[in-house]
């Protein structure tokens, strides 16, 4: 187990800020904190670097087995990267590396694998955005800890940012590292992330898999000119979960799924003429407002 936290919590005033925490992080995962701004997660990756005190609980990062100091086998990412402008990506990697007093850093190694090698000698001025968060990638890196810990890695980013830093966390994760994202961005979640934890208020709502947090309910969307008789039609199909209203007309939630050419021909044979008719692909996005919503 890399990270396991028992009944963490933390209150500021009245503010219970995170509410008896309970994770569990296995090694090699890309495990994502996911959760609307002022949730909980930067308060909890806070915690468990040992830069916050929790008010209750407790973390174990390692199963005990790093002593009283895991922290050298931690690399974070937590704010705004901050390096010298004037000096060059391969220079400013140096200073971190005397302030972590790292004797013999990789920093070529480290540049190499967030595809910023080539420019090591540039300064760091120079850089675009995406490249200065991949830049502070491999800052985190310095030292080669087993984990990586990073708060919204993404944000502030463009769409061409945004997809360098998801493949530099995907090649960071091939080399076996196990890595802790915060988001608020459902989407790069769910596409970066094998595990996830729902987060909303301090309070877990959902931990585990992404595909096992996704239910396997099948979604169908279906319209008709007349709505009424079209629910009627719904409502007799086998294997209905639920239906919701939508603009189309229906979203139906199948338990097991029923092909779509089959609905349409069934519809016709009552009568009912379709003029939407869609399987859906749930997502990560549907289930996250879904639980949230119900909590």
């Amino acid at each position: 187990m890399i990270l396991d936290t028992q009944h963490l919590s933390k209150r500021f005033g009245s503010l219970t800020a995170v509410n008896q925490l309970n994770l569990q992080i296995e090694k090699g995962t890309i495990f994502g904190m996911l959760g609307p701004n002022g949730s909980g997660k930067t308060t909890t990756l806070g915690m468990v670097l040992g830069i916050i005190h929790p008010t209750s609980g407790s973390y174990t990062w390692f199963d005990g087995t790093q002593g009283e100091n895991p922290r050298r086998n931690l690399g974070a990412l937590l704010e705004t990267p901050n390096f010298y402008p004037y000096l060059s990506a391969a220079d400013n990697l140096k200073i971190v590396a005397q302030i972590k007093r790292i004797s013999k850093p990789a920093i070529d190694e480290s540049l190499d694998l967030v595809n910023l090698l080539h420019r090591k000698n540039s300064k760091f001025k120079t850089y675009s955005l995406g490249m200065k968060q991949r830049l502070a990638i491999a800052s985190a890196m310095i030292g080669d800890p087993q984990v990586l810990i990073f708060d919204e890695p993404t944000n502030g980013l463009d769409p061409q940012g945004i997809a360098e830093v998801r493949e530099t966390i995907h090649q960071i994760a091939s080399t076996g590292k196990t890595i802790i994202m915060a988001s608020h961005i459902l989407d790069e979640v769910e596409k970066i992330c094998s595990h996830v934890a729902i987060i909303k208020n301090g309070n877990l709502l959902a931990t585990g898999s992404v595909g096992s947090i996704i239910n396997d309910e099948i979604l169908i969307e279906v319209g008709a000119s007349d709505k009424a008789q079209l629910r009627t039609f719904l409502q007799q199909l086998p294997h209905l979960s639920r239906l919701e209203e939508a603009d189309f007309g229906f979203l139906l939630y199948l338990k097991t799924a029923i092909p779509t050419a089959d609905i349409n021909r069934k519809a016709f044979a009552e009568g009912v003429i379709l003029t939407h008719l869609r399987q859906r692909q749930k997502s990560l996005e549907a289930e996250f407002l879904e639980i949230t919503n119900q909590n």
